[in-house]
């Protein structure tokens, strides 16, 4: 089982998961909040890990009408695949 928070103290996201913790580091900019960089464990590459993370975010980013905006290769891939995602895009 996965677990997502905003981890506030260390501005970034988290997922736990069974083989290891992903995580996307963020920062707030003008009311954008900017994700800057996803990672995820070697060990854990491949599995869907930082995609189930960057749903939560925008998931998180619906609920509280934030606007994101990508600023990692990752992040920039994952909005570009997903166009339903243009709602929460700054």
């Amino acid at each position: 089982m996965s677990a997502f928070r905003d981890n506030t103290a260390e501005h970034r996201y988290e997922l736990d998961a069974s083989d290891g913790k992903s995580f996307a580091e963020y920062r707030d900019l003008a009311g954008v909040r900017v994700i800057l960089h996803v990672e995820t464990p070697v060990d854990a590459r491949g599995k869907g890990y930082a995609s189930a993370l960057m749903k939560h975010i925008v998931n998180e980013a619906r609920s509280t009408k934030r606007r994101l905006r990508a600023s990692c290769a990752f992040a920039v891939a994952y909005f570009r695949r997903h166009p339903d995602t243009a709602d929460v895009q700054a």
